[in-house]
């Protein structure tokens, strides 16, 4: 009898320490939760290459429309799908060349809208007299307004208009102001041409504004 009783612990299955099992459920509930993360991450890195591809397509057809146009008063309008409520379109073309910078301008500023490219917030119309006032997120990758840190005084903005004309703006000003301060909108330009871009300094938490004026 003790023979077989011995037998029977001997064959018995051993259970894992408790500190094991722990270690396991520890172990797939942080790997679940790396996945989940991963996922979240390229879901928003794709949504943010879609947005971008569509401000680039934007920028693209607005350049090659104007340039192969045989009319003056060509105005490069467009639907921007999935948008409820608005019907943007592009009023211009911001282009910065020492930063490889190259976006259509949008007829108006929503959060959806700055998602894809930068708007038109206040002021004069694309190469009219009076200060452009253009605003755009400050991406970390770089898109958007993200490299405008990168710009000095006298460095030259371009803004293409709806009649294909070009016009350089020389940069004369760097600003950082508070979120409430919106001297920099002013429209007080004297008869001249001027074009303000907007942008959040996300170190800070004020807002950058770069001031330019056109080459004379």
């Amino acid at each position: 009898m003790n023979q077989i009783l011995g037998n029977e612990l001997q064959f018995q299955p051993r259970k894992s320490p408790p500190s094991i099992q722990k270690f396991k459920l520890i172990f797939w509930i942080s790997f679940s939760f790396i996945i989940i993360c991963l996922i979240f991450y390229f879901f928003i890195q794709y949504n943010a290459w879609q947005k971008e591809k569509l401000s680039q397509d934007l920028a693209n057809s607005f350049e090659i429309r104007n340039l192969y146009s045989n009319t003056n008063d060509y105005i490069a309008k467009k639907a921007i799908a999935n948008i409820e409520n608005t019907e943007p379109f592009v009023i211009g073309l911001l282009k910065i060349d020492k930063i490889n910078l190259m976006y259509p301008i949008l007829s108006t500023t929503s959060e959806e809208l700055l998602k894809i490219s930068p708007c038109y917030f206040y002021g004069a119309m694309p190469n009219k007299v009076g200060n452009l006032c253009i605003a755009g997120h400050n991406y970390a990758n770089q898109t958007h307004f993200g490299k405008l840190s990168s710009l000095t005084e006298g460095d030259t903005i371009q803004i293409y208009d709806l009649n294909s004309n070009k016009v350089d703006y020389t940069i004369y000003q760097i600003l950082d102001v508070k979120a409430d301060d919106t001297s920099c909108l002013s429209q007080n330009t004297n008869g001249n041409r001027e074009v303000t871009l907007v942008t959040c300094n996300t170190i800070k938490g004020t807002r950058m504004a770069i001031k330019a004026k056109e080459n004379r």
